[in-house]
């Protein structure tokens, strides 16, 4: 499913690379493009998402040198930030790295709800599948004494409690304000930031896998209680452009 969404998005980000991105504002200070991908977990999808965007970028750059005959810089040198939190395996991701690939290759350990570069040092910014989730799960879910008590669900999908729902999206928007304020830190003037976020399907899947926990406990293979202490920390958020 992620890479069902990378690839849909593809042409929709390509774009929006060759129709906006400011190249000459970033490469009159700089020959060395610095992209950021965050969440980029440890499989192949990351690295495809990186190819097209970096032969994007090579074609823009290529577009504005047709254009103006006095741009002489070039073809720069692209520095790609892998991001994902400490736990990610990054020896595995590493190690999968493509042998032809047109860039160098890092990994910066943190979370994303928080500065993890220099101010106006990075250029391109790119996210699949990774602002949906959450910094951490709302203490009200857990708590029987709560409103928001989230009993016997694993995610605000399905609750009938609206209480349920207002505590996701109240942390959902904390945890966006902390993320544009400190992307804004982070991306130079005429850089690009893209997201894409998870899309109705996985509402699906996260049917199936609280009603399958259910319905363990039911059976008598599985304390509820756990269940009720067990709430994914993701979100899909509408977004609208």
């Amino acid at each position: 499913m992620q890479k069902e969404m990378i690839d849909g998005a593809k042409e929709m980000v390509i774009d929006a690379i060759i129709q906006k991105l400011d190249i000459k504002t970033i490469l009159s200070s700089s020959n060395t493009f610095h992209i950021t991908e965050l969440g980029c977990s440890v499989g192949p999808n990351t690295f495809s998402a990186m190819q097209y965007i970096v032969e994007a970028l090579k074609d823009k750059y290529l577009l504005y040198q047709d254009q103006d005959i006095n741009f002489t810089n070039n073809i720069p040198e692209f520095q790609i930030f892998f991001n994902n939190h400490v736990t990610n395996n990054f020896n595995i991701l590493f190690r999968s790295l493509p042998f032809d690939r047109s860039y160098y290759a890092y990994g910066v350990p943190g979370s994303f709800y928080g500065r993890l570069f220099p101010s106006r040092s990075i250029h391109f910014v790119h996210s699949s599948s990774g602002i949906n989730w959450l910094s951490k799960i709302p203490k009200e879910l857990v708590d029987e004494k709560s409103p928001a008590w989230n009993k016997g669900l694993i995610h605000y999908v399905g609750a009938s409690n609206v209480e349920v729902v207002n505590a996701y999206f109240a942390q959902f928007e904390k945890d966006m304000e902390i993320f544009f304020n400190v992307r804004a830190e982070e991306i130079v003037q005429g850089g690009m930031m893209v997201l894409i976020t998870a899309f109705s399907g996985y509402i699906r899947l996260l049917k199936f896998f609280g009603s399958s926990l259910m319905d363990l406990a039911n059976e008598g293979k599985l304390d509820e209680s756990l269940v009720d202490s067990f709430n994914l920390h993701c979100i899909i958020p509408l977004l609208k452009t």
